[in-house]
């Protein structure tokens, strides 16, 4: 039997030993011994979604050649804002020697009968695609929802800027809020950092330059499948069918090295660019991370979170049975979406509310 042009072999082997008859051998050099469709593993729910565009990013392969179009196909990513909360485009000052950062400031109000809390928005895109405008509708729902004012940030992306260009746009975007809390009504003492995928790295790697200079206290990072150690898909090889089915271990490769400025999985990268490199997480904000068990990013995910509790830092960790890179937005209706939100919604309320 062939599936997706490579032969399957098919054995009984003990379900004590290996768990659905299959054993991988990830050895420098070695063959895999099994291999299954990817989409055996992908929940019921989501299935037909993926079959219309099954390996759409597993698929690509990603290059300074291949960029330019993979990026126009991404502008569709944009839709429509809603009629409300206001959205409106700001220009920011960048930090010293940096130029100015670009946002969309949400819901912002300094009229509003009493300061309300803030999320510092970073969206995804493997550090190289991606707009904060792709993500204000999303971002308006969510300030509604939880009478909250949200700033998204168009950071610079890679390779065209390497790190730690893009930290620096999403920490000026954190400062501004910071220092015009009153011009915002925002409450300063409820600031949360907030992305999915590489917008969840960002605001990981967001959480600990804060921590570092020591001006700003961030409330709560909220990360959703965040995008945390180069090392995975490279130094540490995955199953292909863990990220093949949307970001796939070549895609992360590439995403991570544009972004370094060398290889992924080097022995040596850019202090801070790497949350799961970083020694010392102690003294973080309470952290919420969900993932779907067959996305690319689930075993670096699970370990940050055990290291966070580790460090002492308050965390809740969601890992939905097959899911996979970005399900919950492929057919957001599903059960086990309306779960997954749920559970944002319950870390978000927490954050806003102790």
């Amino acid at each position: 039997m062939f599936v997706n042009g490579t032969k399957v072999v098919r054995k009984c082997v003990s379900m004590v030993a290996v768990s659905s008859a299959l054993v991988w051998s990830l050895g420098a050099g070695a063959e895999k011994i099994y291999k299954q469709d990817p989409m055996d593993y992908v929940a019921p729910d989501y299935r037909p979604a993926l079959e219309k565009r099954k390996g759409s990013f597993g698929a690509m392969e990603f290059s300074a050649e291949t960029l330019p179009k993979i990026r126009e196909g991404t502008k569709s990513w944009e839709t429509p804002f809603l009629d409300a909360p206001k959205a409106e485009a700001k220009t920011l000052p960048g930090l010293t020697g940096q130029p100015d950062v670009n946002v969309y400031v949400i819901n912002a109000d300094a009229d509003a009968s009493a300061p309300r809390p803030a999320i510092i928005h970073t969206h995804g895109g493997g550090y190289i695609l991606g707009t904060a405008k792709a993500s204000v509708p999303s971002m308006q729902a969510i300030a509604e929802k939880h009478n909250c004012v949200v700033v998204t940030v168009d950071y610079r992306l890679a390779p065209e800027t390497a790190f730690p260009g893009s930290l620096y746009d999403n920490y000026a975007a954190l400062k501004w809020v910071n220092d015009n809390a009153q011009q915002l009504g925002v409450d300063r003492d409820r600031l949360v950092v907030m992305g999915d995928s590489a917008g969840g790295g960002h605001a990981a790697m967001l959480a600990l330059e804060a921590r570092k200079r020591g001006e700003i206290s961030l409330k709560a990072q909220v990360l959703i499948y965040p995008m945390l150690d180069d090392r995975t898909g490279s130094t540490a090889p995955q199953p292909d069918w863990m990220g093949y089915l949307s970001w796939s271990a070549s895609a992360n490769r590439f995403g991570w090295s544009s972004l370094l400025g060398v290889p992924a999985g080097s022995d040596k990268v850019p202090e801070g660019a790497v949350p799961a490199r970083v020694e010392n997480l102690a003294g973080l904000p309470e952290t919420f991370i969900g993932v779907g068990s067959i996305d690319l990013f689930v075993d670096e995910d699970i370990e940050y979170a055990r290291r966070l509790i580790r460090a002492g830092v308050s965390t809740e960790l969601f890992v939905l049975p097959g899911g996979y890179h970005g399900f919950q937005t492929d057919v957001p209706d599903a059960p086990d979406s309306k779960r997954f939100h749920a559970a944002v919604d319950r870390a978000l309320e927490r954050a806003f509310t102790q």
